[in-house]
């Protein structure tokens, strides 16, 4: 029986949208979609016309209309898409010109089309695209059944560099498929494919075949609305977000609500899902409902006010007002501000301090609306119930990824007694099962057995241990890790062990403390005054932060703790690469709740803990991140298996943890053996890659030895795992010659100069039935770098060179050798062999008396850096001489990249413009000098 074509596959599409009332429009090469963009914009702006008697746009209007959405990124068309344009008539009168119907998102004009074919770098012809009122808003990506899903996200990866350009800059959602799998994600190129997302209904069905992902996601109603409400615009970023479904659900149900209803309710979604957006979005479209007077996003410490206001920032600046103290927070609720974040502390002392409440006697009947974050704490005191109170017409609703049930309560109480009902779930055993988040590696540290919790001999075991697996655990530093203890005194003790044992990683600590602890010690009563000035804990936390200052150059103290804290917060999310970062944080229960960071992958324990404190803790590991974050990392150091297993199936709904726990060593171990074993059956030694002469051999190999990196990377992960394992059919030798021989394919085709010479000669059209093309494949290079060979690594190889030794070719030769294996280091291995060439080669004296004056490294760097410079000099004049642009341009386009680390082509395009080429050209010489500025970033950019 034969697989379904991609070209069936389109045309079963097609014809489904068309039964679902989509109109088809033939849109042939590109000549007229601004013809049909006219008909449609007219059509969804009749009214408007009607009022000036018109039913037509003059084509001098219509070119106005064209020129204002011609302009600007991505991120600032999309702003165009959902704002009004005043255009000027020819008669002079303004008419407001509306691109989406955002309020009434079904009165849009939905068409269809297919095959459309734009002419960029590369002649592209797009498979199916869904105009609404004429614009290409949604794109449409099909692979025959039975291909990799994610060659489809490749290539539409491949069109942002080629082909997207001009109303297709437009597109806000992109749908992929292959008949079986189908997934969507925002217009936010490069963001991963771990964020595309499956189509669900409220109970978490995925609706993956294509025909019933069609159905629902696009009915018109549920796209018009899709695009109109739940595309967030990410200011901090600049970038389109798209909800998941289930944050979807969430927040239509919180809507119902207001509208339909008085009842309260709580949305159950896992620690890790994206909470913040949902919360945000639920927040926005509440305040604007009529009949709402205020909406308040209610937060149960300090820190997660600044946190979730500077989240609220980052989708849409401005758009909630925070309060600093209760009179702040009194004032606000008097004035205009229509969402408000505060603590639940500042509340309950505003509605509670007559001075404070007094105030707010005109507001206590106002429709108001809470929203309280993190609703399993702080909610069964006094607190609350005082605040509920003394609003009049308020409804509150609660998030929560650990809900108190009658099993995990202290005093009985449970968040449906508090909330009432749960609106919507989203566990995590759902949010695994779609890759939303990661599932937990978790393993148990006996050591010696025989030792108290509290002995200094335990202590200093776990200390070490944690000391030589941390490079292992956090892939030598890329990620970062907590260490969780049961107390404060006790994290005084690891810490000041960890400080004698000197290691080479930063560790830092933080706690908090009372501030009158008793003071009594074994001379009260005597008076004789105290065994020592020292204040405990207080004078502990400030020599921590003393260690702190020095490690990092910065001047903190426990008067100003609030700074203290926010710095290791940045420092741990390892986001600003300028910033030294923190390996490894002691706590106690800070950083155990509501701390996000992706870099962080482990949690090491020595701390009792059960039910929603123990997920949320564990919870703090599994963002999802790359191909190299395959699960969270947790070590215990205490027996805590049955705790796990308790938490994990409370909060799951569900007895089958393994679900959620990542299987033990041997069984991963046995799947190794069994992958490897057969791969070495086809391909018994590295040479016999040289004989592959097809694409299609090639990529059998390249597909077969993927499998192979990505269980690679997560058995070394085990503890258990040995590298020289004699039960292993490959040795690691054998793993690294395929290797180099894997990347040595990589780099045939993805060279630039290749892929250039491939442009010239072959097009979209030569390839839409070719779905096995190697450039759609993703090698998953991320697993192939290790963040310890650096700039570091390679210099102290090279200090260790001696020009005059017998084995010196061959030591030279190690250390390109150790570059070509490297994934991201590939591409300077010709940079470094030139650097040696005039370093050592050239001036084999000079090199050995300065290294040893320079103590191995230091001069050897500031001439690398040197070298460095002039290299890139030279690669950059090259490219100005050859794309006849003046260098200028050229170093302000990578000197904007090196201070935000994204790329602003508008700076090239200005400059191209001054050039007067046609459009096409223009769009092609803009794409190829991209390209060869991406290329000089990646040579040249070496932390």
């Amino acid at each position: 029986m034969a697989i379904q074509s991609e070209a069936a596959l389109e045309t079963g599409l097609v014809q489904t949208l068309q039964q679902m009332s989509y109109e088809y429009i033939q849109i042939d090469e590109g000549t007229n979609l601004k013809e049909n963009f006219k008909r449609q914009l007219e059509i969804h702006n009749k009214k408007q016309l009607a009022e000036h008697g018109r039913e037509r746009f003059t084509e001098a209007e219509f070119d106005k209309i064209l020129l204002y959405l011609e302009g600007g990124s991505r991120f600032e068309k999309a702003k165009k898409l959902r704002d009004l344009f005043a255009l000027e008539l020819e008669n002079g009168c303004r008419l407001w010109v509306s691109f989406l119907n955002k309020k009434q998102w079904c009165q849009n004009e939905f068409q269809v089309s297919n095959q459309i074919t734009i002419e960029g770098r590369k002649k592209c012809r797009y498979d199916v695209t869904i105009l609404v009122n004429g614009l290409p808003l949604v794109q449409i990506e099909l692979k025959r059944r039975g291909t990799e899903l994610k060659q489809a996200y490749n290539q539409v990866q491949r069109y942002h560099k080629t082909s997207f350009h001009g109303l297709f800059d437009y597109i806000q959602i992109f749908v992929i498929s292959n008949g079986v799998n189908t997934r969507y994600f925002a217009n936010n190129p490069n963001q991963g494919y771990k964020f595309t997302f499956t189509w669900t209904d409220a109970a978490n069905t995925p609706f993956n075949d294509l025909s019933m992902f069609a159905q629902m996601f696009f009915d018109k109603c549920t796209l018009g609305k899709m695009i109109s409400k739940y595309i967030v615009l990410h200011e901090g970023d600049k970038c389109l977000m798209v909800l998941r479904p289930y944050q979807y659900y969430a927040v239509e149900e919180i809507l119902n609500c207001v509208q339909n209803t008085n009842k309260n309710g709580y949305i159950w979604h896992t620690t890790g899902a994206g909470k913040t957006l949902t919360s945000f979005k639920a927040a926005q479209l509440v305040s604007e409902m009529d009949g709402v007077d205020k909406v308040m996003f209610v937060v149960d410490r300090h820190d997660l006010d600044t946190q979730t206001q500077s989240e609220y920032d980052a989708f849409e600046p401005g758009a909630v007002d925070s309060t600093e103290n209760t009179s702040e927070l009194t004032r606000r609720l008097e004035s205009d501000s229509k969402i408000i974040i505060t603590t639940i502390q500042k509340l309950n002392a505003a509605v509670t301090r007559t001075w404070y409440s007094s105030r707010l006697e005109k507001v206590k009947n106002s429709r108001m609306v809470m929203i309280f974050d993190e609703c399993h704490r702080s909610h069964f005191g006094d607190s609350h119930k005082n605040i509920v109170k003394f609003f009049h017409n308020l409804q509150i609703f609660g998030f929560t990824g650990t809900p108190i049930f009658v099993e995990n309560s202290v005093d009985k109480r449970t968040t449906k007694e508090i909330f009432g009902e749960c609106l919507h779930k989203y566990l995590i055993k759902d949010a695994i099962a779609d890759e939303n988040v990661l599932g937990f590696l978790v393993e148990y540290y006996h050591g010696n057995a025989d030792v108290n919790n509290t002995e200094e001999s335990r202590m200093r075991e776990i200390a070490k241990f944690i000391l030589n697996n941390f490079k292992k655990s956090t892939f030598d530093g890329e990620f970062d890790a907590l260490f969780a203890v049961q107390s404060v005194p006790m994290l005084i003790r690891y810490y000041k062990i960890f400080k004698e044992l000197k290691p080479d990683i930063n560790i830092g600590a933080i706690f908090t403390y009372a501030a009158n602890t008793s003071q009594e010690d074994e001379l009260t009563g005597m008076n004789r005054g105290f065994v020592s000035e020292r204040v405990p804990e207080a004078d502990d936390m400030e020599d921590i932060i003393k260690d702190y200052n020095e490690m990092y150059g910065t001047a903190f103290s426990t008067e100003n703790f609030r700074a203290y804290y926010d710095d290791i917060n940045r420092r741990m999310k390892k986001k600003d690469p300028s910033m030294k970062s923190l390996d490894l944080c002691l706590v106690v229960g800070m950083f155990l709740t509501g701390f996000d960071s992706k870099k962080l992958n482990t949690l090491y324990v020595d701390k009792n803990m059960e039910y929603h404190g123990l997920l949320q803790a564990f919870s703090r590991t599994n963002r999802v991140l790359n191909e190299k974050k395959r699960f969270g990392k947790i070590i215990c150091f205490r027996d805590l298996k049955n705790n796990v297993d308790a938490a994990i199936k409370l909060f799951s709904n569900n007895n089958n943890i393994e679900e959620i726990i990542r299987p033990v060593f041997d069984a991963v171990k046995k799947e190794y053996v069994e992958l490897t074993d057969e791969f070495l059956k086809h391909y018994p030694e590295a040479h016999v890659v040289d004989y592959l002469q097809s694409e299609n051999d090639k990529r059998n190999f390249i597909l077969a030895f993927r499998d192979i990196i990505k269980k690679h990377a997560e058995i070394q992960i085990y503890e258990d795992y040995a590298e020289d394992d004699e039960e292993f059919p490959m040795t690691e030798q054998q793993y690294m010659d395929f290797r180099s021989k894997y990347l040595d394919i990589h780099d045939t085709f993805f060279d630039n100069q290749n892929l250039q010479a491939k442009d010239a000669i072959q097009n979209k059209e030569d390839r839409d039935e070719e779905s096995n093309s190697i450039e759609d494949i993703d090698f998953c290079l991320e697993l192939l770098h290790s963040d310890i060979i650096n700039v570091a690594y390679i210099l102290g190889l090279i200090a260790e060179l001696d020009p005059y030794a017998e084995d010196y070719a061959e030591k030279r030769q190690e250390i390109i050798d150790t570059m070509i294996k490297d994934a991201e280091l590939r591409s300077k291995a010709q940079l470094i062999d030139g650097f040696i060439l005039q370093n050592v080669d050239n001036d084999k004296d000079n090199f050995l008396s300065e290294r040893k004056r320079a103590d191995g490294s230091s001069d050897l760097e500031e001439r690398l850096n040197q070298y460095i410079r002039g290299e890139k000099k030279k690669a950059i004049e090259k490219v100005a001489t050859e794309e006849e642009l003046p260098v200028e341009v050229l170093d302000r386009y990578l000197a904007e990249y090196d201070f935000s680390l994204k790329e602003q082509t508008e700076i090239i395009q200005d400059a191209l413009k001054e050039k007067h080429l046609g459009l096409v050209k223009r769009r092609r010489t803009l794409n190829r000098i991209i390209d060869r500025l991406r290329n000089i970033i990646r040579t040249f950019s070496w932390d």
